[in-house]
């Protein structure tokens, strides 16, 4: 489990001493729920990329919570973590997600000078805690130049609905130029 410490003060001074001794700045939250936290930047690098779910626990304090990242920043140019924003998962509430999209196999328009195109990394759908999938994985192998598959083509779990139109691609492969 993650553990990270409470932020105390949340100016730009205290933040950019926290960057320098090696943390990350984050924010937990949920609906009546504000956390200012800070955790150390390497740990939460190595938690996220060994996760097996996408909800992960996390301490800080007391307290612990089951949080998804929603959105983070990187610096432009050292491309480094300077921020994240985590959203707390509550099994029974109603909330919105976004739920990554991971692809499987080699398209068939590939070998016919095809370019596959991956336009929507994380899809957004609304959806209680306990129903989050973790990933939407789609099989690709069956693609060829011209063909995508768009939203209405994934399957929803039961109580999962997406948030976007049906006629979104989410994946195609196009016409190499």
């Amino acid at each position: 489990m993650l553990e990270g410490i409470v932020r105390e003060s949340i100016g730009k001074k205290s933040a950019k001493a926290l960057r320098r001794d090696g943390y990350l700045i984050a924010n937990i939250y949920a609906k009546g729920l504000n956390v200012n936290a800070a955790f150390n930047l390497n740990a939460f690098i190595k938690e996220v990329k060994s996760k097996n779910s996408l909800p992960f626990e996390v301490k800080v304090g007391k307290d612990t919570f089951k949080v998804v990242v929603e959105e983070y920043q990187k610096d432009p140019v050292k491309n480094t973590l300077k921020h994240v924003d985590l959203r707390v998962v509550l099994d029974d509430e109603l909330s919105r997600y976004l739920v990554p999209v991971k692809l499987t196999g080699t398209p068939v328009g590939l070998k016919n000078k095809g370019v596959l195109v991956h336009s929507k990394r994380r899809i957004p759908v609304k959806c209680k805690g306990k129903d989050l999938p973790d990933a939407f994985v789609l099989d690709v192998n069956e693609l060829d130049v011209g063909d995508s598959i768009l939203v209405r083509d994934i399957e929803a779990p039961k109580g999962v609905k997406f948030l976007l139109e049906g006629s979104v691609a989410v994946v195609g492969v196009l016409t190499a130029k």
